[in-house]
């Protein structure tokens, strides 16, 4: 890879091939939690290119206690180790290194490398958390084969795990045991895992369509392991999908899961041996609602799916990390669409880029999908790497249809299987599968910012001629002050006044781009956007059309287009998209709430009412109709934000749709009963949402929450009490108060369960709801060392309860920034999440932006770490 520079990034321009390879890594644990040793072997081969070289290693709070080239022990003089890496000189050829070092897992509070929850040791090594086990070239482009040995107390640690395939087992002397693992494919070292307890399991044979026996097991400690079912039939769910898509199949005899209650991340794909954040491994109906078992499937497809787009194939360098994540996004995004909802899952992930994802992409914290440089890798972990990085995946699809996209993604898996490939890699073999010049499509990988479309409309009522004007623009964004058009798949259709298509090809500007049109299909047609300015022109039509774009909200972009609400709410109606149909309620929507348009209230209301009545209507369709925009999406589309003014016109929108529809949506919620009560199927999930939106509008009106509170008396499953209890506590009902005893009192033993109660409390849409959080921040409840729970109490707070955490005062910002440095200095990758929060802080008006700029200034020199250093410095950059 690349050193950091005078500057402190490293580049993406600065790579360079390691000067030392290692072929085979023979690795011996005795493990401990208060001292654990690793006895390493190393064999390693010298970059010919790169003759004469130091063999450096990574290394961070190792204690060294041998090395040895070749068997010989090295003099002291021979090497040095500052703290950071191991430098030996000297080295003339091809050699072994051996090493012997002692960590000690139980003070390691980053969970990184080795650590303990509760009484399991596990390790997480993505990005660079390796370097704190052994000494190693901690970079993704040195994939040794492996051989792993795992040694400990069996009444401690009954259950030794490992990467790939268990090759060996014996009893030691003084109770202890041994467990021995292979990995035959060539696998970085981020990849590596271990995990040792007293741990239970569900486990299923499957044989493969290569025909290979697989044994798929997911592993809890045995008072949760009942819980583990429906992962367990996500994985194979997962296994025969990406054998139909894609054609891939699994390549080890045993597919290891662990369920580990503290975990920074959501789970890791480490090769044979993915380790999980419980939450999205444990679930049953009494526990979990309907979006965790949603949430768990896509997440154990995420990470399944990573055995080829991320292991088998991998990355050359951190800069590359959306050719993984991106890219596997999109596959697990396809799996959950092709298993349901279509329609449904691409509402999920518009609604996140509109939320999120847009605003990071025009924040101080945007970067483009690829960035050139970084100073802490784990900083880049956000959701222009996956969710934008899977959009641009999506556009690929899009531009090349789906056979030739499956034939680019057979030559990317055949060209790069057991390398670690880049950006290049991949788009040079959907070029040669599609023979395409892809290399303007190359600009989505490289610059930040979301394109913008203007579009207007011009129509000749005496010769029948209508025109498109599109023009692109790019915003500025840090570091990229001038960008050129991109390449931008728009769909798009026109509808004549019966509400009928009009299939004839408009005109194009063939001399800037000749191949550009796509013709109709039955969600619409494509051109192909690739300058500044593109006309598109229809001659000699009968009256004006009613245009409508983004179909499937094809392309992850930003459109102006000035329409009437009249015209929009027929455009609901004639257009067959439902993602299109969808997003019309939500422009509807922002609308009647940005510019207070009464025209667009009086429109979205009669839509709706209309969608409520129309029993054909799929429930969990018209239940994503009635989530009004929220608010990051409406913030991200003015400036600047006064938050209470834009929550309190936001709150006026709903209290008027939810009493001018009271009637239609109690009739729906009664209608929905029996369906709701038919377990996990999806018709049953469709029911228990349309119900449960139904509820949330209508305890809006009524005070003393009576239908909320008999929901809550008679649930059988999470969805329905936890959706019932949410409406008691954010309404202030009678019975909130007793409700949340109760609960709390039935789920105390479940961290996870009682993760959800607290999110309910610090998220009830209340300024006064800091004080909840500062309660829970001085209870029992309150555990800094487990990420899940920071994340209920202030992630929660931050992300969800925008009146709270934008109070004028600045209560909100302060009790959110007054825990970052404890938590700095335990696990800094839980407090640069938090602090990533604060990205929004410019498009505050001018009173509460002052007091977010002097919160966020008041932590300088505060927080010590590179994750949050790193990030407070973009954030405070003028």
């Amino acid at each position: 890879m690349s050193l950091p520079r005078d500057d402190g990034h490293v580049h993406l321009a600065d790579y360079v091939p390691p000067a030392w390879r290692i072929r085979h890594a023979d690795l011996a644990f005795d493990l401990d939690p208060d001292a654990t040793e690793v006895h390493a072997r190393l064999s390693l081969d010298p970059d010919p290119d790169q003759p004469g070289q130091p063999l450096v290693l990574d290394g961070e709070e190792l204690t060294l206690l041998s090395i040895a080239v070749d068997g010989r022990p090295l003099a002291a003089d021979r090497y040095t180790y500052d703290g950071a890496t191991l430098r030996i000189d000297g080295l003339a050829g091809a050699c072994e290194l051996e090493t012997r070092v002692r960590i000690h897992p139980a003070g390691n509070t980053r969970l990184e490398g080795l650590y303990p929850s509760g009484r399991l040791l596990l390790t997480q090594c993505e990005a660079e958390g390796f370097r704190r086990i052994t000494f190693f070239t901690d970079r993704p482009d040195v994939m040794p084969r492996w051989r792993i040995t795992l040694r400990a107390a069996r009444e401690r640690f009954p259950v030794l795990l490992a990467n790939g395939n268990p090759v060996a087992r014996r009893e030691l002397d003084d109770g202890r045991h041994e467990s021995t693992w292979e990995n035959p494919h060539p696998t970085p070292c981020y990849l590596f895992a271990l995990a040792a307890g007293d741990l239970d399991r569900v486990t299923h044979s499957v044989r493969t369509a290569e025909g290979r026996e697989v044994e798929l097991n997911v592993w809890a400690e045995p008072g949760d392991v009942a819980r583990c079912e429906y992962a367990l039939g996500a994985i194979e769910r997962s296994l025969r999908w990406d054998e139909r898509r894609f054609g891939r199949g699994y390549d080890l005899d045993v597919f290891n899961v662990v369920a580990a209650q503290d975990f920074t991340m959501g789970a890791m794909e480490n090769k044979g041996l993915n380790i999980f954040n419980a939450r999205y491994i444990l679930a049953d109906e009494a526990t979990a609602t309907d979006a965790d078992f949603l949430a768990i499937e896509s997440v154990v497809a995420h990470e399944y799916l990573h055995n080829w787009s991320g292991n088998r194939v991998t990355l050359r360098d951190w800069f590359q990390l959306s050719l993984k994540e991106g890219l596997t996004v999109f596959r697990d995004s396809e799996f959950s669409a092709d298993l349901h909802s279509r329609a449904i899952k691409r509402i999920e992930a518009v609604r996140v880029l509109r939320g999120r994802q847009f605003a990071e992409d025009s924040g101080a914290l945007a970067h483009p999908v690829r960035p050139d440089r970084y100073r802490e890798i784990s900083n880049f972990y956000t959701l222009t790497i996956y969710e934008k990085g899977a959009e641009v995946i999506r556009l690929l699809h899009t531009l090349l249809g789906e056979d030739v996209f499956r034939a680019g993604m057979d030559r990317y898996f055949a060209d790069n299987d057991g390398r670690a490939a880049t950006i290049e890699d991949f788009l040079a073999a959907h070029a040669a599968a599609s023979g395409r010049d892809l290399a303007q499509f190359a600009l989505w990988y490289s610059q930040a910012g979301t394109p913008e479309l203007s579009i207007a409309e011009d129509f000749d009522a005496a010769t029948g001629d209508y025109t498109l004007t599109v023009e692109q623009h790019v915003p500025p964004t840090p570091g990229q002050p001038l960008k050129q058009p991109m390449l931008v798949p728009l769909r798009f259709a026109l509808y004549d006044v019966a509400g009928a298509a009009i299939t004839a090809a408009p005109e194009t500007d063939a001399a800037i781009n000749p191949a550009g049109f796509h013709g109709v299909a039955t969600n619409g047609a494509i051109v192909e956007l690739v300058a500044a300015r593109h006309v598109l022109r229809w001659r000699g039509l009968p009256g004006k059309p009613l245009a409508t774009f983004n179909q499937g909200f094809a392309a992850p972009v930003k459109i102006a287009f000035a329409q009437s609400p009249a015209d929009l709410a027929r455009s609901v109606r004639v257009e067959r998209d439902e993602v299109y149909r969808w997003d019309g309620l939500q422009r509807l929507a922002m609308r009647a709430i940005l510019q207070h348009d009464a025209l667009a209230a009086d429109a979205l209301e009669a839509a709706l009412d209309d969608l409520l009545a129309d029993p054909a209507a799929d429930p969990a369709f018209v239940a994503e109709c009635l989530a009004l925009p929220d608010f990051d999406t409406l913030a991200d589309a003015m400036a600047p934000v006064e938050p209470d003014a834009l929550l309190d016109a936001r709150d006026a929108l709903l209290d008027r749709l939810s009493r001018a529809l009271s009637a239609p949506l109690l009739a729906r919620y009664d209608a929905m009963a029996d369906a709701a009560a038919q377990g996990l199927e999806g018709p049953a999930m469709a029911a228990r949402a349309l119900r449960n939106a139904c509820l949330a509008w209508l305890t809006r009106h009524d005070p003393a929450a009576r239908l909320a509170q008999r929901q809550f008396d008679a649930a059988r499953t999470m969805t329905e009490r936890g959706a019932a209890l949410r409406c008691l506590l954010h309404f202030g009902a009678p019975g909130a108060a007793a409700a949340l005893a109760d609960f709390r009192a039935q789920f105390a033993h479940d961290p996870l369960v009682t993760d959800k109660w607290i999110g309910w409390v610090v998220t009830r849409p209340q300024a006064s709801a800091s004080d909840d959080v500062a309660a829970l921040l001085a209870s029992e409840w309150w555990k800094p060392a487990n990420p899940n729970r920071v994340r209920a109490v202030l992630g929660n707070f931050q992300r969800g309860n925008p009146r709270a955490f934008h109070r004028a005062d600045g209560a909100g910002f302060r009790l959110v920034a007054a825990r970052l440095a404890a938590l700095d200095a335990t696990n800094p990758q839980v407090a640069a999440r938090l602090l990533g929060g604060f990205e929004g802080w410019r498009r505050l008006h001018p009173p509460l932006r002052a007091v977010a700029r002097d919160t966020l200034a008041g932590l300088e020199g505060q927080l010590r770490s590179p994750d949050c250093r790193d990030l407070l410095a973009r954030l405070l950059v003028d």
